[in-house]
């Protein structure tokens, strides 16, 4: 389980594979000096609420994986991601598409 910390006061725990892919768009957009939404629904430990963050190249983020190796990335979620993300409600999880079989053999 890795951690995204936003400003230094929020944390959210991500698994890493997840968290991967977030880091990849969010990198995307804020390299380009573009702002947006990011939410999720909370985990029941801490009250099955949602969460909604500004995401803006200004405010320091920081992501921390639990694992040493880098997770292989799924190019489809990566880029269903980024159209969210280029929308007015922003970026929010959805479930990771199946690679393509083709893919799925180069990442073995």
């Amino acid at each position: 389980m890795g951690t995204l910390t936003y400003d230094s006061t929020l944390s959210a725990d991500f698994d890493d594979r997840t968290l991967a892919h977030l880091q990849m768009v969010m990198g995307a957009k804020l390299r380009r000096n573009e702002a947006f939404y990011f939410s999720w629904k909370d985990d029941a430990s801490i009250g099955n609420g949602r969460s909604v963050i500004w995401m803006h190249p200004t405010i320091p983020i920081s992501f921390k994986f639990f694992g040493s190796r880098p997770p292989a990335i799924n190019r489809e979620w990566i880029d269903e991601l980024m159209l969210l993300a280029n929308t007015p409600s922003g970026l929010y999880l959805v479930p990771e598409p199946t690679p393509p079989a083709s893919t799925a053999k180069e990442d073995s």
